[in-house]
């Protein structure tokens, strides 16, 4: 029979799931040299080639692939473990991916993580920016925070919070081109969007909600991006409250007639929710989102 250390398998995953030994020696906070160690000694156990090496890195062999499943289900009852026997005892330590959308992660939790992060200092937390390309379903990331619920898989979701989303103008824009008072004349204005065939959720294709057929002019993928086209003066923008607000330049434009509403979820793997190392972060996020209602739900300070 075979013999190979079961800590052996967490060097594996760290290398599948990163694909390089650098990227897995990061996530381990150890050298490239022991992850490679590690992964060879693994090999030699198994008897069979788990990665294919090329000069782009780490791709799973065949026997790799069969060898994904069952480390992860390891993993995640280690996890399990450790959340019944170490509650308050022992430091969380691994890896936590949070997706985010850009709105979310850079204008609200960006400045909130640091804090949990410096509170679980044994923890690296990653949190990335660009939902569209993070799938939940491949384990790319832990946690996600999504415009809309998963519609098929073993997930686990809840709804953190609602926000509101109003049109904005920049100051400059409306003394050039006059106050706007009805609806049909926003079909008039330029209006800053997102690309249409990069759209990866119904919920940002916000536009047809205030005129049937209006298009963007101006199209960008980022958020950011479309608040900084409004504030240089092109034209119209739909921004969430929470980034409308922040800047004194832009103006909401009709905000008690047309408020615009979403939800955030947030949404992980079943087999995850209980981990020790999840769970925390987690409970972080639900309690930050929660005290801050009027940072999502709140009315313009300005508009017209």
């Amino acid at each position: 029979m075979r013999q190979f250390s079961w800590d052996d398998l967490q060097y594996f995953l760290a290398v599948a799931q990163e694909g390089k030994l650098s990227a897995a020696a990061r996530r381990l906070r150890t050298s490239h040299v022991t992850v490679a160690r590690r992964i060879d000694r693994l090999e030699e156990g198994i008897g069979a080639k788990l990665f294919q090496r090329s000069g782009t890195g780490y791709t799973l062999t065949f026997m790799g692939e069969k060898l994904m499943e069952p480390a992860r289900a390891m993993s995640i009852e280690a996890d399990k473990m450790l959340g019944v026997v170490g509650e308050g005892t022992i430091p969380l330590s691994g890896v936590i991916r949070l997706s985010v959308p850009e709105g979310f992660g850079s204008f609200f939790i960006a400045d909130r993580l640091p804090h949990f992060a410096s509170q679980h200092p044994n923890l690296t937390i990653e949190m990335v920016n660009i939902q569209q390309i993070v799938s939940l379903s491949r384990r790319e990331a832990d946690i996600s925070i999504s415009l809309n619920t998963p519609k098929a898989g073993t997930y686990y979701f809840e709804k953190i919070c609602s926000y509101i989303l109003y049109i904005y103008a920049s100051k400059d824009y409306l003394k050039q081109y006059g106050k706007i008072e009805r609806r049909s004349d926003l079909a008039k204005h330029p209006f800053i969007g997102y690309i249409e065939d990069m759209i990866f959720t119904p919920e940002l294709n916000y536009l047809g909600e205030i005129v049937p057929g209006l298009r963007p002019s101006y199209q960008t993928s980022s958020v950011f991006a479309q608040a900084k086209a409004c504030r240089a003066g092109y034209g119209l923008c739909v921004l969430p409250y929470y980034m409308g607000n922040m800047f004194d330049d832009l103006v909401a434009v009709m905000p008690h007639s047309i408020p615009i509403h979403r939800d955030y979820f947030l949404v992980c793997h079943n087999d995850v929710i209980d981990a020790a190392r999840i769970r925390p972060l987690i409970d972080f996020i639900r309690a930050e989102t929660a005290k801050s209602n009027d940072w999502f739900a709140g009315f313009p300070s300005q508009f017209v």
